[in-house]
């Protein structure tokens, strides 16, 4: 049984931030004095981040980031042997997943699924399942009949719908990601362009594996990871899988969602 010491937490929002550079003082701050390791990108849009640390100090951060972001975090929890970060980095972006469009991120209210309830929707032959990552991660393991968009990055993807879905064709179209920030934005972005009946995996591949025991589990394969782990199996603990992306060494959130 592998020894858990280090806790793993991947968190976002979309929440409207000013003073950015305020922020990222504060939370670089935090982060050194409470020995906590990771990235964070901020936004104008909001705050995307993965970090780690022993389980007493990621419980400490979680208090001050809560109390900079005057909000109250939601966070996919994991854990392993070391630390999958070698650094501290606190970036400034335009956003916070780079998607290269305008979205109205208030659209997307109403179309979330819970991990209980998603399974329904992979069974459901009328329904389009579309996994929002790249290639290299769906390479690595994916939902049950989902459809790989063969994308190298995020902003990719709108030109996969142009190309090949079409809103009288595809009346049900659902989604996922790692932990749930670009279906986050791209199901929004799917009703801005006319697709009426989206749904998208609340909180992500990581909070399904979480939930959903294995017996009932429809995912194969791992969990490609933006860390050093590379993947996580279906306990959430460090897979198999050999790094696929061009780089690791402590890459930017920026697509880890």
């Amino acid at each position: 049984m592998m020894e858990k010491i280090i806790q793993i937490i991947t968190f976002y929002e979309f929440k409207r931030l000013e003073n950015l550079p305020e922020i990222q003082e504060r939370l670089k701050t935090a982060m050194r004095e409470n020995s906590v390791l990771g990235t964070i990108i901020l936004a104008d849009e909001g705050f995307n981040s993965t970090i780690s640390g022993a389980p007493e100090n990621i419980g400490k951060i979680i208090k001050i980031f809560e109390g900079i972001f005057e909000t109250k975090l939601k966070y996919k929890s994991s854990f392993h042997v070391e630390s999958p970060f070698r650094r501290i980095f606190v970036k400034i972006k335009p956003e916070i997943v780079t998607l290269k469009k305008e979205v109205e991120i208030g659209r997307g209210v109403g179309t979330h699924v819970s991990p209980q309830e998603w399974n329904a929707l992979l069974r459901d032959e009328e329904v389009f399942v579309l996994d929002t990552r790249n290639d290299y991660e769906f390479e690595v393991g994916t939902f049950r009949g989902a459809v790989n968009p063969k994308t190298e990055k995020f902003s990719d993807l709108p030109q996969f719908i142009e190309e090949n879905l079409d809103p009288e064709k595809h009346k049900k179209i659902a989604m996922f990601c790692t932990g749930g920030i670009r279906c986050e934005k791209f199901a929004p972005f799917m009703k801005q362009i006319g697709f009426e009946n989206i749904y998208q995996l609340e909180g992500g591949i990581l909070k399904y594996l979480e939930e959903v025991p294995e017996s009932e589990s429809l995912w194969q394969g791992e969990c490609y990871v933006f860390d050093l782990r590379i993947s996580v199996d279906e306990k959430l603990q460090k897979g198999k899988a050999q790094d696929l992306s061009l780089e690791i060494k402590n890459l930017s959130a920026d697509e880890h969602s």
